[in-house]
Parts: C-alpha cells; sequence; structure tokens
C-alpha cells in the first residue's frame, strides 16, 4: 500500500472519533492493552508525561516538548488531532514520523487490527509508541485523545501527570457536570506520581484533590504556584495559564534528575512553533487585513479567545464559522460578537453541520451573515469583503482551522 492508501483504509474501515462521533468511543481499555502485549508493551521502553485537560493540553504538550528539546533530549510528542497530515500527531524533535514507518506499522499489524476491531485511535497510540520504543527517544509528551481514565493513552506510567483544566466539553462522553468530568480526566493520575493541575476551579480541585490522595500522589495547583513570567512565541494571552503548567511541570521533572536550566525554560518558550510545528493558536495568516485562526472551540476555549479578539483594533469584524454536529451551541452563542458579519460553513467531515442549519441557528441569536459551500468559498469570500482595516477570524472548529492553513 502507498502512504495515501494506508491513511485511506485507517480512516475509511475503523471507528474514528474525530470523524465519525460517539459510536467510535470504546468504554474500556481491553483493546489497547492486547495491543500493547501485542507490540511487546513499547510504553514501558521510555520516561513520559502524560497531558489531560478540556483546553490547552495540546499547547501545553508542544510547550513542554520545546522545553525537553532545548535541554538537549530526545523528545517525542503524541498528540491529536492532526490539522493538514496525519503525521502531525507523531513527531520526534519536531520531525514528523515517517512515511515508510506509517505504511510498515499498518501493513505489519493490518491483520491483528481487523481481527480485533482496532480503533482509528488505537492503533495510532500504538504506533507512536511502537515508534518512541524504537527510536530510542529520551521522554514522550503524550497528550490525552479524549477524557483521560478510558483513554488510549493511559497505559503510560508517566514521570509527571498534568491536568490543565475541566470545562463541559464532549459531556456525551464524559458527564454533563465539571465534577463528573473531572473524575474521568483524573483518571490519569496514577500511584505515587506527582499529578500538575493548571487551573485551580473550585467545582474540580476537590475531586483532584481525592483522587491524588488515594494514589499517595503529590498535587500541585501551577497557577497558585508559579509567578514568574516568561514570554512566548504563542502570542495567545490564554497561553500564560499553560506556561505556568508546564514551569510547574519542569520543577518535578528537575526533581527527577532531569537537567533543565531556566535559559532551556526560557529559549524553548520562544520556540515553540520552531521546535514543534505547532498550528492553530491564535496562529496570524495575514495583515491588512488581519487574518487570525484559532483552534479554540468550547465555551472555555472560546471566551480566552474572544477575550483577546476584543483586544484587538479594527474597522469591521469578519467571522468565519463552522462546526460539528454534536456541538450544544447554546454553550458558545453567548459569546460571539453581535457587531460582526458571519460566513457559516460546513467543515468537510462527516460530523461537520450544515451552513446552513447553523446560519439559522445564529440568526435566533441575532447574529447575521451567509451560509456558504465550502470553508474555503466562506473565507475567500470574508477575504474579498474585508478592508485592509478590518479583521478576520477564522474559528469553531479545529477542521475549518484545518482547511484554511
Amino acid at each position: 500500500m502507498t502512504y495515501q492508501d494506508t491513511l485511506n483504509w485507517m480512516f475509511s474501515q475503523l471507528p474514528m472519533y474525530q470523524r465519525q462521533g460517539k459510536t467510535a468511543f470504546k468504554k474500556d481499555l481491553s483493546n489497547t492493552l492486547k495491543l500493547a502485549e501485542h507490540l511487546n508493551n513499547p510504553e514501558n521502553k521510555f520516561k513520559s508525561v502524560h497531558v489531560a485537560g478540556t483546553n490547552g493540553k495540546g499547547s501545553t504538550s508542544h510547550i513542554l516538548a520545546s522545553v525537553l528539546q532545548e535541554a538537549g533530549y530526545k523528545v517525542g510528542l503524541y498528540t491529536s488531532p492532526h490539522l493538514k497530515d496525519f503525521r502531525e500527531r507523531i513527531k520526534i524533535n519536531g520531525q514528523e514520523v515517517s512515511k515508510h514507518f506509517v505504511i510498515g506499522f499498518i501493513k505489519r499489524n493490518k491483520d491483528f487490527f481487523e481481527a480485533n476491531k482496532l480503533s482509528f485511535f488505537e492503533m495510532t497510540v500504538g504506533m507512536a509508541f511502537d515508534y518512541f520504543a524504537k527510536q530510542n527517544i529520551d521522554i514522550a509528551v503524550v497528550e490525552v485523545g479524549l477524557g483521560g481514565r478510558l483513554d488510549s493513552t493511559n497505559i503510560v506510567t508517566p514521570e509527571v501527570s498534568i491536568i490543565t483544566n475541566i470545562g463541559l466539553d464532549h459531556t456525551q462522553f464524559l458527564g454533563d457536570t465539571l465534577e463528573a468530568i473531572a473524575f474521568e480526566k483524573g483518571g490519569i493520575i496514577k500511584p505515587n506520581i506527582p499529578v500538575v493541575i493548571g487551573e485551580t476551579q473550585k467545582e474540580t480541585a476537590p475531586v483532584f484533590k481525592s483522587l491524588a490522595k488515594s494514589c499517595d500522589s503529590e498535587i500541585l495547583f501551577a497557577d497558585q504556584l508559579v509567578s514568574e513570567v516568561y514570554k512566548s512565541d504563542l502570542i495567545g494571552s490564554y497561553q500564560s495559564k499553560n506556561i505556568k503548567t508546564v514551569v510547574q511541570t519542569v520543577k518535578q521533572l528537575q526533581g527527577k534528575g532531569f537537567k533543565i536550566s531556566k535559559k532551556n525554560i526560557k529559549q524553548g518558550l520562544l520556540k515553540v512553533v520552531k521546535n514543534t510545528g505547532l498550528l492553530g493558536r491564535w496562529q496570524i495568516l495575514k495583515e491588512r487585513p488581519k487574518v487570525v485562526c484559532d483552534t479554540g472551540h468550547n465555551r472555555e476555549g472560546l471566551i480566552y479567545v474572544m477575550q483577546q479578539l476584543s483586544n484587538e483594533t479594527f474597522e469591521s469584524l469578519h467571522i468565519v464559522f463552522g462546526v460539528v454536529n454534536d456541538k450544544d451551541l447554546r454553550y458558545i452563542l453567548d459569546l460571539l460578537p453581535k457587531k460582526a458579519t458571519y460566513y457559516f460553513c460546513k467543515p468537510n467531515i462527516p460530523r461537520g453541520l450544515d451552513a446552513e442549519e447553523l446560519q439559522q441557528t445564529f440568526s435566533s441569536y441575532k447574529l447575521k451573515g451567509r451560509a456558504y459551500k465550502s470553508v474555503n468559498e466562506a473565507y475567500n469570500s470574508a477575504l474579498n469583503n474585508a478592508r485592509k482595516d478590518d479583521f478576520i477570524y477564522v474559528g469553531g472548529s479545529t477542521f475549518v482551522v484545518a482547511e484554511i492553513i
């Protein structure tokens, strides 16, 4: 099979949450454990940091990987979803896994995948861990895909666990209260492994403290402990919370023998994009008119993005917006500016919400605009309509951002 044949097989024949939704969600780790055994338990052959949370876990993972790279370590980075190419999910020191390895891994294990009906995410986690083990990395930064307790990544025993924050997202899987979601994400807390919490929230702090106590794990709340202010090439104001989380995690790693200097931290924070290739976080695509995209898509993420947007100076605001069809729009509509022209679009995946339906829902909240046949058509219309002193924001879904980057 070619690389494209391999991807087509992975995407079309196996359940994939990002494209398919709820039917792809598995309720236990039995498949992942079976796969790990089949691969000779690669997760035990490298050190790791495990990162969960509703918002910021992708940025936090990339920032931490950048700092560790600056300290001279060979760093694996596993994140999801990808924006342009599947291989973005699996990197070592910023370099994507080779097409050759992806093809070979699927070819070698295809019979096992089919016999055990493994999901897209399960086999991708297996691929990442197998690659990291074979490449003899020093440490991997592993981002949780969905939740924590039952996520396929939750077979690692990390040096440190991280939970960035908790918001009401993926409630159909994780529960419809902050406490219930915190319990699921807190499932990555392991016996005697320190856990860093990025954001203290009154609803979730007791849940995390209880889980940490039951595991005899030290718990640290980064927003209460880190006061240093660091600059970063990630310019979104919301990154300040993620930076504090990384700084506190680095302190834990230093205590475990990792040699990471203050200079490594500073340089790592200034070179996140260069070192890791992170995309889609308050990313400026164009000036005059200024065009910014951001992958923030749930209430908590959009609160930060809209705060950032309110700090911008412009004549008129144009918003290119699309979502997936299981998004509960009631949680986000009150955050979006009424003084804007909207360009509604459907991301090009089966889960994309029809643009006409999106337009109708938005109009009931006095958010006005037109529906377009595609993301690119909506984006090009915004570019054509915007004057040089206007501002164009593109977002609502990771998949919308992916199509215009």
